[in-house]
C-alpha cells in the first residue's frame, strides 16, 4: 500500500527555519521530521512513499539522493569516480523504502496536491499525511477500521493537549489546576487518512484545498469516518511546537518513536 505525504508547503510560521528549506525537511534530533514520520509508516510495514513536493523541493530531492552517502562510511576511487559504501548494510540497505518524488507546484494547495498524486497512486487504497506532523499512532488498526466501513475516506480525529493550562475556579480559589490536559480541546484532523481513488473526483483542480470542499462534500455524502486516535499527536507548525518535540527527542521518551 502506498503512502502519499505533502511535503510542498512553504512553512511560513517557522520562518527562521523554512527560509532555506521546506518545512519537511526541519529537523528534530538531527533528523528531517519527514524522516521521522516515514520511519513510523515504515516500522508499520508501509514502505512505498510517494512525496509530494513544492517550495524548495529540490532540498528534498537532494536528501535522499544523497541519503545513502551521508549515512555510510565512504570509499572513493578519485582515478574512476567509483564511490563504495563500506557500511550500507548496517545504514542503508536496512532504509528499503521506495520513494517517489514528484513535483506537484509551487503554488498548488493540498487538495491540488493530492490529484496531482493520482497517476502515481493508481486505483487502489493509499494512506496519507502531512509533513509535519506526529503521532505514536496503529497504523493496522487505522487501516483495519477503514476496511470496516467500506467509505471513501478515514480521517484520524485527535484531541491535542491544551497550549496552556486549565485551571477549574470557584470563587476567587482555584479548586484544580491541570497542565496541558490531553482532553482540553475538542476533536481536530490530525491527518493519517485512509483513503480510496474515488476521493479524486472529489477534487477539482490545483485551487482546490482538500479541508475544505472535499472533506466537506465526502461528509455531506456519508463518505468520512472519523478514527479516534487517543494517545500522542503533535504537529510542528510554530517553533513552539519544533522545541516541544525536540525536547521529547532529547529526553529519549519520544512519544512517536515506536521503532526500535
Amino acid at each position: 500500500m502506498k503512502v502519499a505525504i505533502l511535503a510542498g508547503g512553504s512553512g511560513s510560521r517557522l520562518a527562521e527555519e523554512t527560509e532555506i528549506k521546506p518545512k519537511p525537511m526541519v529537523e528534530i534530533g538531527g533528523k528531517p521530521i519527514l524522516w521521522h514520520i516515514m520511519m513510523i509508516y515504515s516500522y508499520c510495514g508501509f514502505k512505498d512513499f510517494v512525496i509530494a513536493l513544492g517550495y524548495k523541493g529540490e532540498k528534498i530531492k537532494e536528501y535522499f539522493l544523497t541519503y545513502c552517502a551521508f549515512s555510510s562510511s565512504l570509499m572513493v576511487n578519485l582515478k574512476n569516480g567509483e564511490v563504495t559504501y563500506l557500511d550500507q548494510e548496517k545504514n542503508c540497505e536496512q532504509m528499503d523504502w521506495r520513494v517517489q518524488l514528484i513535483d506537484t507546484g509551487l503554488s498548488t494547495l493540498t487538495g491540488g496536491r493530492i490529484k496531482r498524486l493520482a497517476p502515481y497512486i493508481g486505483n487502489e487504497t493509499f494512506m496519507l499525511t502531512w509533513g509535519d506532523g506526529v503521532a505514536d499512532i496503529n497504523l493496522h488498526k487505522l487501516l483495519e477500521f477503514h476496511r470496516s466501513h467500506g467509505k471513501l475516506a478515514t480521517l484520524t480525529a485527535v484531541r491535542p493537549p491544551a497550549r496552556y493550562g486549565h485551571l477549574n475556579i470557584q470563587g476567587d480559589k482555584i479548586e484544580e489546576f491541570t497542565e496541558k490536559p490531553q482532553l482540553g480541546e475538542g476533536w481536530i484532523n490530525g491527518a493519517f487518512f485512509v483513503l480510496e481513488p474515488g476521493i479524486f473526483d472529489y477534487i477539482e483542480g490545483d485551487q482546490t484545498q482538500w479541508e475544505k470542499e472535499p472533506l466537506e462534500q465526502l461528509a455531506k455524502d456519508g463518505q468520512l469516518m472519523a478514527y479516534r486516535h487517543t494517545s500522542f499527536w503533535q504537529c510542528m507548525d510554530t517553533l513552539r511546537e519544533k522545541y516541544l518535540l525536540e525536547n521529547y527527542w532529547r529526553s529519549g521518551n519520544a512519544p512517536w518513536k515506536i521503532w526500535g
